[in-house]
């Protein structure tokens, strides 16, 4: 289904629009519903309460494979038997994956309970649409076997989708056709979701609705041959389009490396040569009950072409894994103990947290500096200290950096630091600022003055936690060189320095 896009704050998005907007404000009318419309919409409908197990079903991705993926063993459509069921599990003739409902968020005016919990079937457990303000869902595609660079058994992948339950009274559907009902509906939403390629946050592929992007839903998730990273892919065309199919951090999102699994990495940024061409008959689609309003856009989808449908199940605790201790990592690394997570959307606050989470990073870089022949301590943070300024243009982060160097660290400078990226492996940068330099006379008197300085140069990191290395990652995964050469002075340079630093964070 194509949702289209409308005149509402345009690029905004719309888990935003809830914090600024009444919840109630249509009349009725006798004309029948229709939110297809409505960017991320995935279901509606008068029911007062759903089960875990319907929600995950309405909200199911389709995974799309390689051409060339190892374990898809030359099959196609209805043949294909990947992601598989996890070692331990009943087994299946079929393609498995699995749902887990990490936390459900109550509105602040609800009367009842969100969430009512079934002992003996998490997907049992059941939400009152009518209480729900927000959940947090992830799907996980179990593959055992990645190969490439780090071939390893046992693989899992996790892709997070954030939704939101509003009802039809809401005054920003107003807009759109066929929005106003006899009878209240609740209204399902995506409002983002995640790939989480390759584990590190910096990498993830985000996607976020926006009132002026046309989605489709299901998503598309594109699956990296051998190593099994998912990339969004939000028209479902099968290529992965950088500032498209995402558009959070687009200057790191991993993408979709294909090229990997041979053990070349090509450059640090993500390349389109990088991805090969997806095609039809390697889609694995999900289950979507009878009454889903995507049903009759997946029939076009799949046209009459036969095709592999996977069984959704609830995600098993790490104890089915038995002696396997690296299956029991595997599996725990996504587990949340005796899921959904159940809390409260009681203040702006909590939305506030609840949008940005996983989207707007906070990060602190320090290092060790040698300016010259002088040694010191350089610190990298947000710009706006609890956020990061994003270049809106060229991509990447604008910084702030401070250092101290010289005898007994009398020096202080700080920059403003532009970096295309925060995770690739090697980065250039540019930085500005002023540079307080304290000197002594031949009697001992310290003066100091500010002078202009700029500096630019080379960045490299490493993420350790897969290396020899990886007892540094309690501090953080990344680790890096900077390699620069630093000048004093505006038009008139009085000063030139080599510039390196070692030490821990993205920046």
């Amino acid at each position: 289904m194509l949702a289209s896009p409308s005149n509402l704050s345009r690029s905004f998005p719309i888990a935003l629009l809830v914090l600024a907007s009444p919840l109630v404000g249509q009349q009725l009318t006798d004309a029948p519903c229709d939110f297809s419309h409505v960017p991320g919409v995935i279901w509606w409908g008068t029911d007062t309460t759903m089960s875990l197990a319907q929600l995950a079903s309405y909200a199911a991705p389709i995974y799309w494979f390689s051409p060339d993926e190892p374990l898809l063993r030359g099959r196609r459509g209805a043949d294909i038997r990947i992601p598989e069921v996890i070692p331990g599990e009943s087994p299946a003739d079929g393609p498995v994956v699995y749902y887990q409902v990490n936390r459900v968020l109550s509105k602040p005016e609800a009367t009842r309970a969100a969430f009512r919990r079934d002992s003996t079937d998490p997907g049992r457990g059941v939400v009152h649409l009518a209480s729900v303000g927000a959940i947090s869902l992830i799907y996980v595609a179990y593959l055992s076997q990645e190969t490439g660079l780090g071939a390893h058994q046992h693989d899992t992948e996790t892709t997070e989708f954030r939704i939101i339950v509003v009802p039809s009274t809401w005054s920003k559907l107003e807009q759109f056709p066929g929005t106003r009902c006899a009878r209240t509906n609740q209204v399902l939403i995506v409002t983002r979701v995640s790939a989480k390629a390759h584990g590190l946050v910096w990498f993830w592929n985000v996607i976020e609705t926006r009132e002026d992007e046309a989605i489709e839903f299901p998503m598309h998730l594109l699956v990296e041959e051998g190593k099994h990273g998912i990339g969004t892919d939000k028209n479902g065309d099968g290529y992965f389009t950088p500032g498209y199919d995402v558009n959070v951090r687009v200057n790191d999102a991993w993408g979709v490396r294909d090229n990997l699994r041979t053990g070349l990495l090509g450059s640090g940024g993500y390349q389109p040569w990088m991805t090969k061409v997806r095609r039809p008959e390697h889609r694995v689609f999900p289950p979507l009950p009878d009454d889903s309003p995507l049903r009759a856009g997946l029939a076009e989808t799949i046209g009459d072409q036969p095709h592999a449908v996977y069984q959704l199940r609830p995600y098993p605790s790490a104890a089915i894994a038995g002696n396997d201790h690296g299956l029991a990592h595997m599996i725990a690394n996504h587990a949340v103990p005796g899921w959904p997570e159940v809390g409260g959307l009681h203040d702006t606050r909590q939305w506030a947290k609840w949008v940005n989470d996983g989207a707007a990073l906070k990060s602190l870089s320090i290092a060790a500096r040698l300016d010259g022949t002088t040694v010191g301590l350089s610190w990298v943070f947000p710009f706006f200290v609890v956020r990061h300024l994003e270049e809106p243009i060229a991509g990447g982060y604008i910084v702030q950096r401070m250092y101290l160097s010289d005898k007994g660290w009398r020096d202080f400078g700080w920059m403003a630091m532009y970096t295309p990226s925060a995770s690739r492996w090697l980065d250039t940068y540019l930085a500005a600022g002023g540079e307080h330099d304290v000197e002594a006379d031949s009697i001992g008197t310290e003066t100091g003055k500010w002078d202009f300085v700029f500096e630019t140069g080379l960045k490299f990191r490493v993420n350790v936690e897969h290396s020899p290395l990886k007892f540094l990652s309690f501090a953080t995964p990344y680790w890096g060189l900077r390699a620069g050469i630093k000048n004093r002075g505006f038009f008139d340079v009085n000063r030139l320095t080599y510039v390196l630093e070692f030490g821990a964070g993205s920046f």
